[in-house]
């Protein structure tokens, strides 16, 4: 039996946390589930879109499921994503982006995985209003935040035969902060029998866009990561296919990295492919391999058998998705 908590968010999330839950639980994973809410829906009632006992839930099983959450854009409350990297210290972002069956795409046999930075950067939030009309950001990039997720993207590398690691940076400009990390990079590569190449950011969208076999495991800060994995995310589909996953020394939370689509909440229109996706990652982090690719199989198929929700061109609802994937397990 596993503790897991998992975190249902607002506008779609309560919808793809309940679909991705049926499934687990017909695929026979015994999970003890700590169910928490989090969100524009809960400052209402608690006054914080992040409440102390979903951190300490967090904390408590080491492991969690997250769905979306809104974040207000130029107002409001800070991110949960942010705060809950912050505070869980989970400094790795990891995104692997591939084709999903029957799902089209501008390119065939994409397989890259993006490993971002989570902790610092300009995400760090360390801003000042100078004057009424001049607002300032501090770009923080240090040497141990750096060799860290260099060194989880060369780990992640040698364990699942990934053939080179590229760092991506803007150090040709930035040439302390993003030489710092492009620094660290090099030294922790020396560790390694795996190349690492180098790639200044712009470059690498370009490249992304016009041949993304060229690229295997992407290194990258926080900013650039961002930007880069959702460019990753649109080579496979959108977001509604993208898993994601927060690794930090004692701590993970595995979420989609799509929006909570307020706009359709409540409809019975939500695919929860990424969310899927991102639960059978958790599955096989936690060591349920077999259930993992069980599950993976399902989805897979019912892809195959062009069964699709409306944002990748088909016409099955969030439920009848649900239900075509479990009626696939074996």
């Amino acid at each position: 039996m596993h503790n897991i908590t998992l975190v249902k968010g607002d506008g779609i999330g309560p919808e793809i946390s309940d679909a991705v839950l049926k499934i687990i639980e017909t695929a026979g994973v015994k999970i003890n589930w700590d169910i928490q809410t989090a969100g524009a829906d809960v400052i209402a009632q608690e006054g914080v879109p992040l409440p102390e006992r979903v951190l300490e839930s967090v904390k408590r099983n080491k492991i969690a499921l997250k769905s979306p959450v809104t974040t207000p854009i130029g107002k409001g409350f800070r991110s949960v994503n942010v705060q809950l990297r912050k505070e869980l210290d989970l400094f790795s972002n990891l995104r692997p982006c591939y084709n999903l069956p029957n799902v089209k795409t501008r390119y065939d046999n994409v397989d890259i995985v993006v490993v971002r930075e989570n902790t610092e950067d300009l995400y760090a939030g360390i801003e000042r209003q100078i004057d009424e009309n001049t607002a300032e950001s501090i770009k923080r990039i240090t040497r141990s935040a750096s060799e860290r997720i260099a060194k989880f993207a060369f780990d992640y590398a040698v364990k699942n035969n990934r053939k080179f690691v590229t760092v991506v940076t803007k150090a040709n400009i930035c040439k302390l902060s993003d030489g710092l990390f492009l620094d660290s990079a090099r030294k922790v590569a020396q560790n390694y029998d795996i190349p690492l190449k180098e790639i200044l950011v712009d470059n690498c969208c370009m490249q992304l866009v016009q041949n993304p076999n060229q690229f295997d495991v992407l290194l990258l800060p926080n900013l650039y990561g961002d930007i880069v994995s959702d460019l990753c995310a649109g080579l496979i589909g959108g977001l509604g296919v993208a898993q994601g996953a927060n690794i930090g020394t004692d701590y993970a939370v595995f979420e989609p990295v799509h929006g909570s689509a307020p706009d359709i909440a409540g409809q019975n229109k939500a695919n929860p492919t990424a969310m899927l996706m991102s639960a059978i990652e958790m599955l096989n982090y936690i060591g349920e391999n077999d259930a993992a690719a069980r599950i993976k199989s399902a989805l897979f198929r019912t892809l195959e058998d062009n069964i699709k929700t409306a944002d990748l061109g088909g016409n099955a609802s969030c439920s009848g998705f649900t239900d075509a994937i479990i009626s696939r397990l074996v």
